[in-house]
C-alpha cells in the first residue's frame, strides 16, 4: 500500500473543480486537487521514490513498486517556462515523502492569471485499488490524500 501524501498546504478541492477537462475529467488518472495557500513555499514529495520527471510546473515520482504520482503546479504553468520555479532536487534522484522538490509562490501564478490548482494524481492506477481520496477540507502539507492498494 502506499499513502499519497499532500505536497501542498490549503484546501482540498477535489479534481473536478481543476479548470482544466484533462484533470477534472479524470483522463489524467485517479486523485484529487490542492487550491494552495498564497505564500511563496516548497512543494513536497508525496511519496518515497525515484524523481521519474521533473519540470519546474510539475513532477512525477515513481516508488520502487512502479506507482507513481504526478503533481502538477497550477494550470497552464508551462507557459511561464520556469519562471518563478526553483528545483530543489534532480531528475532521477531518490527523495523521502515530504521532502522539498520544488520552490514556488501560488500567488505569483495566480497574478499572472493562471490557477494555481494543484492536481495530485495517481498515474495509470485503477480506481478500485485508490481510496480514502480526500475531496474537500483544509489540509497541510505532508497530510493523507489518498492511499493506493
Amino acid at each position: 500500500m502506499t499513502t499519497v501524501l499532500a505536497p501542498v498546504a490549503g484546501v482540498v478541492v477535489g479534481l473536478a473543480a481543476v479548470p482544466d477537462p484533462v484533470f477534472s475529467s479524470g483522463l489524467v488518472g485517479v486523485g484529487t486537487a490542492i487550491d494552495p495557500v498564497r505564500e511563496p513555499g516548497k512543494v513536497l514529495a508525496p511519496i518515497d521514490g525515484r524523481v521519474l520527471k521533473l519540470h519546474p510546473h510539475a513532477y512525477v515520482i515513481a516508488a520502487e513498486d512502479g506507482r507513481a504520482v504526478l503533481v502538477h503546479l497550477g494550470i497552464d504553468t508551462v507557459q511561464l517556462r520556469g519562471e518563478g520555479f526553483e528545483l530543489l532536487v534532480g531528475e532521477g534522484q531518490r527523495v523521502r515523502a515530504g521532502q522539498p522538490v520544488v520552490a514556488w509562490n501560488p500567488a505569483a501564478v495566480e497574478a499572472g492569471g493562471r490557477s494555481p490548482i494543484c492536481p495530485v494524481v495517481a498515474l495509470d492506477a485503477p480506481p478500485a485499488r485508490v481510496s480514502g481520496v480526500l475531496a474537500a477540507g483544509p489540509v497541510r502539507a505532508g497530510d493523507e490524500l489518498f492511499t493506493w492498494r
